[in-house]
């Protein structure tokens, strides 16, 4: 594994908190410079206080177009091209179909699908021009295993997640034979503020209760996957990485 990432300018959506900031503390810590993107201002500052100068705070929605139009302005303008995505940003909103809320399920689809899809193709100019040049490139789309499996009252979270298993698999197609590695990293149950922000409380009780029912990952875990990911060789894409708990399975 070629470790060191020093000299690479990555981005990480979903940066003021849980998976989003553990993996921007892990790239920074191997060397990248790091632009932290988030909704969240003032914990994004605070993130960046933490990490130094290497790193760059950035206020921004995934799920609004523009919004991350102008934060990747702002990102080449401090650091240049970048060549390393994470696009972490997510929302998890559990209710029953039939009393589910709109508003939730446009949140999620908004953040959720739209979010990757307006990182993706705001980063992949710079990801194309960078593989182009022999260097490593890769573009990381956080998923979830519940793109693969059925869990009742999460049906439209699970049907976004599912959305990026397939977008990745299909980008992967088209971007691979240009030199841009794109890969799905997949977790399971970790301990995040993922699910905070539900508005049944029923389903949030029993997520926490569902958590505090066996050892759950730490966001550092999932940091730990996808620096792993990303510093594999040029040659090589770890393209589909699935994250869980051992007693999960």
């Amino acid at each position: 594994m070629t470790n060191n990432l020093t000299g690479r300018i990555a981005v990480v959506t979903g940066a003021s908190s849980g998976i989003g900031a553990a993996t921007a503390r892990r790239l920074a810590a191997e060397g990248a410079k790091v632009a932290l993107l988030g909704r969240r201002k003032d914990r994004l500052e605070e993130l960046a206080a933490e990490i130094g100068a290497q790193a760059l705070a950035v206020e921004a929605d995934v799920a609004v177009r523009q919004s991350v139009l102008d934060a990747a302005a702002t990102v080449r303008a401090a650091f240049g091209p970048v060549d390393l995505v994470v696009a972490n940003a997510g929302v998890m909103l559990a209710a029953p179909f039939e009393s589910a809320q709109a508003d939730e399920w446009d949140r999620m689809v908004g953040t959720n699908v739209n979010g990757l899809l307006y990182t993706g193709r705001a980063f992949i100019d710079d990801l194309l021009a960078a593989a182009g040049k022999g260097e490593r490139a890769d573009l990381v789309n956080v998923g979830s295993i519940g793109g693969h499996m059925v869990f009742p009252n999460y049906s439209v979270y699970t049907a976004t997640k599912a959305a990026v298993a397939h977008l990745t698999r299909n980008m992967r197609a088209e971007f691979g034979p240009r030199g841009v590695r794109v890969k799905n990293i997949e977790p399971g149950l970790v301990s995040t503020e993922l699910g905070d922000g539900m508005a049944d409380q029923d389903q949030k009780a029993g997520l926490a209760e569902w958590r505090a029912g066996l050892e759950t990952l730490v966001a550092g875990d999932i940091a730990d996957a996808i620096a792993y990911a990303v510093a594999a060789p040029h040659r090589m894409n770890v393209a589909e990485m699935i994250v869980v708990p051992t007693q999960q399975g």
